[in-house]
């Protein structure tokens, strides 16, 4: 039905064994210098960057200052104009239990 995905020892064996064929094919390997293979003439390759080297065209942006400064200032004003009020808990309900974990009655607390 499904297949089976292939472990990292049965992945890193199949890996060893095209690099073997690879070089008995008369393939080199080349060793390069960390961060050098993305360069082509010291260079990045643009090509394979989908870069084209032109700058993008400029997008005209939106101001938005004076949207902020509103939202700004009605969020101060909504800060100001609240009263500072004791919020009220409503009662809780609490289970009173026996010596041996059976619930024995509910009752209310007023915290």
């Amino acid at each position: 039905m499904f297949k089976k995905r292939p472990s990292k020892s049965e992945l890193r064996d199949q890996l060893d064994a095209e690099v073997h064929q690879f070089l008995k094919q008369g393939g080199k390997i080349e060793q390069v210098e960390m961060g050098e293979s993305g360069l082509v003439d010291g260079r990045y390759n643009l090509h394979k960057t989908g870069y084209n080297g032109s700058p993008p065209a400029a997008q005209e942006r939106t101001p938005v200052h004076s949207l902020l400064a509103t939202i700004d200032s009605r969020r101060k004003s909504k800060s100001t104009h609240t009263p500072n009020r004791q919020r009220t808990r409503a009662p809780r309900k609490k289970v009173i239990y026996d010596d041996f974990g059976d619930p024995i009655r509910t009752i209310w607390i007023e915290d």
